[in-house]
């Protein structure tokens, strides 16, 4: 059995992610001591492993639950999986393609900077008016 704080080592996770990760059921309430000290089986390693992997990939929390669930029955279609993990490359490849937007335009700004004076500074004007920007990057650090 191991403590919250072995788990937290072993797993590279906050103690306090693991509690929050309990309390909305990602993690099962885990046993306890005599003296009332949480204590994780492998399973749970396993699982908290699981979830954190799954965050590092960009998977949100909702997904994260229903891929737990289809983990936990292993009758169930493979395809259900699929389709979670599609939806996300789909939402990374969104943002992949806003971030290049963003990446050119600012390439842009800082070419056409001739280093002068502020007032006449490339970057300044292109922040003060939208409409100087060549691409579509509204939606990126809104």
């Amino acid at each position: 059995m191991l403590t919250i704080g072995t788990l937290a080592k072993k797993t590279g996770t906050k103690v306090q992610t693991i509690r929050y990760y309990e309390q909305i059921g990602l993690l099962p309430e885990p046993g306890r001591s005599a003296g009332g000290q949480r204590r994780y089986s492998n399973s749970e390693l396993d699982r908290l492993s699981f979830v954190r992997h799954a965050r590092q990939l960009g998977f949100s929390l909702d997904a994260i639950r229903e891929l737990l669930d289809l983990s936990d029955h292993p009758h169930k279609s493979c395809a259900d999986a699929d389709a979670i993990a599609r939806r996300q490359l789909k939402q990374v490849e969104q943002r992949m393609a806003r971030l290049e937007a963003l990446r050119t335009e600012l390439q842009r700004m800082v070419r056409e900077c001739s280093g002068g004076d502020t007032a006449d500074c490339r970057v300044l004007e292109v922040l003060r008016d939208h409409s100087e920007c060549l691409t579509d990057h509204e939606e990126i650090g809104a």
